[in-house]
This record gives C-alpha cells, structure tokens and sequence, in this order.
C-alpha cells in the first residue's frame, strides 16, 4: 500500500466555513492574527488545543526573554527548548507516529510556500498533526475540530514535479502546541517535546526493546517472502522504521525532542504490513492513536509486541496460503 498523501485532501474533506472553532478553556490566537484569519486561503483556522491540554493545566509559564519553564503536563515529561515552527494539518485517519515515513504530494500555493520555509529557515522541520471533529451545540452552524497527535517531522528528500513537489518525511518525536504564532500564509506555531516518563525498571524496558526488534525482524522476513504488489517497494516499511530507530540520530534540533531509543522502537512497531486488508489498516490506525497517547514506554512496548506478532500470525497464514496458490 503507498503511504503517498495527497494534500488537497484536508481542504475537500473539511467544510470550508471553518476547521476549527475557539472556546473560553481553549489555546486562542492573537486579535491581531485573528482579524487576519478571515482572508487567509483556509477560512478561519483557528486550533483547539484538545488533546494536549488537560482541563486541570495551568497556563504556560513564559520565562525572561521567551524561554519556556518546565511545566509538568499529566504524566508525560515537558522540557524547557521550544521551537516555533510551521504547522501541517491532516485528517483524523491519517496520524503518523515517531519512525514513520510518509511521501506527501504539495502543490498548493500555501503549503510550497510552507515547504521553502522549511527548508530555508526551519532546519527541514515542521509539525505534523490531524483535525479530528469535536461535538458542537446543534445550534452551531460551523464545523468544530480539535488539534490531536501533533508529531515533530524533518524533510528526508524533496523532488521537484511539473506541478508541486513530493516531499519525502519521517516523524521524530511527539510535541505539544502551547501557543500560534500565525496563520497567514499557514498555520505556525510554539511546540514543546513530549517524551514518555523516565521507566522505573531500565533492564526490563531493554529486554522488552530486544524482544520487540527480535519479532519485528521476523515479521519483516515473512513480508519479503510474501508475494506484494507490483507496485510496493523490496524494502518493507517495517525495516525502514526499525533502522532508523535503532540507529544513531543526528538531527539539527534540541536533544529533547528526539525519543529514546526504547521509545522510538516501540512507535516503529506500528507500520504497515505488506498485503494488508482494510481492516487490517484501520486496526493500525487505532493502534497508533493509542500508542500516541501512552505515557509509559513499557506498557507501549508491550502492546506493540503484541501487535506485532498478531501481526506475524496473519503474514504466515498469507504466505501459507500463497504457497498453495503457486502449487
């Protein structure tokens, strides 16, 4: 299955009267943002800041010359780097987790214009996140959505089209939003890292991280023994993921908005398999937005070994069956 996205998917898919409404509780713009939003190509694009924003957080604590203090969100770990990068909006199906990669096909105005500002300014970095759609009093004549699973992304490789550009990225590390910074000619923003909290228990995460590579590197065997589609590449995206992960990164970013490496091996479980069904990709896809929800890194590694091997399971039975198809 290609993992090519087409972005003019957002805009079709969302009603263009607004793809986000602001509440008294929520991360709101500017005035002055606001007041510009109503001319910018997407109507109205002001963010909920849902999923990031417990109902009981304080406010951001805004340190002397714009640093950011260390505010304790929930479970997870906040640290004290930010970084004000373009914002990518995507729909609610399609999440992408820390390790993955994704092919993007640009060719609006807005979002080339978001690509050379990656490129020449933001080190290669932006953030991916997806709308997903809020509940609205029925008295409400907009569209409401909420910013969830925001993901911190490096440019791998760009190649220029007759029209628009394929973007070549991989997602680094969950972020949080905590603040817009504008939104004309696209969405920018302040995020923060967001890591798993410290394990209690170092040598159990590393057994469950070798147990983990071990069955990921079993499932890739049986993918390339399995028959796939003309079209899909020798290299399956199990194995693309596992080695970057596993290797060691540089990344022109703070250091802690890379994952540990524990972290990153149980988000590299989540990929697409060979051959899969419908089904089967829409049980990925539930799988990854609970994963990105998860604040304990054994307890995603644990889920994600049991993914995998269910994973194993399937592929043997459709090699099994193949083999007695070329019979």
């Amino acid at each position: 299955m290609s993992c090519r996205t087409t972005i003019n998917v957002l805009t079709t898919n969302i009603p263009s009267t607004s793809i986000a409404t602001v509440t008294h509780s929520s991360l709101r713009l500017p005035n002055s943002l606001l007041s510009r939003t109503t001319r910018c190509s997407i109507t109205n694009p002001i963010l909920v800041n849902h999923f990031f924003r417990p109902l009981d957080a304080k406010k951001p604590q805004w340190g002397a010359g714009g640093s950011y203090k260390k505010v304790q969100r929930g479970l997870f770990r906040v640290y004290s780097g930010f970084l004000e990068l373009p914002l990518l909006p995507f729909p609610s199906d399609q999440v992408l987790v820390p390790s993955e990669a994704k092919t993007l096909h640009l060719f609006e105005a807005r979002y080339l214009k978001l690509l050379d500002e990656c490129l020449l300014r933001k080190k290669k970095l932006f953030v991916h996140f997806v709308l997903d759609p809020i509940a609205v009093s029925s008295t409400s004549k907009e569209a409401s959505f909420a910013a969830r699973y925001a993901c911190l992304v490096v440019i791998e490789k760009v190649e220029q089209l007759d029209v628009g550009a394929l973007v070549s990225i991989r997602g680094i590390g969950r972020v949080t939003l905590v603040k817009f910074a504008k939104a004309d000619p696209f969405l920018e923003g302040i995020v923060l890292p967001l890591q798993d909290n410290v394990p209690q228990n170092e040598s159990e995460v590393s057994s469950k991280v070798l147990e983990l590579k071990e069955a990921l590197e079993g499932l890739n065997s049986l993918e390339i023994k399995l028959k796939a589609a003309k079209d899909e590449p020798l290299r399956t995206q199990t194995a693309n993921s596992l080695d970057w992960a596993t290797k060691e990164l540089s990344l022109d970013c703070e250091e802690a908005f890379i994952p540990s490496l524990a972290e990153r091996v149980s988000f590299a479980a989540l990929q697409n398999v060979s051959g899969s069904t419908h089904s089967e990709m829409s049980k990925l896809q539930n799988e990854k937005l609970k994963a990105m929800d998860v604040k304990e890194t054994l307890r995603r590694l644990e889920t994600s070994l049991s993914f995998v091997k269910n994973n194993v399971s399937m592929t043997a039975a459709k090699l099994a069956i193949q083999s007695l198809n070329m019979q």
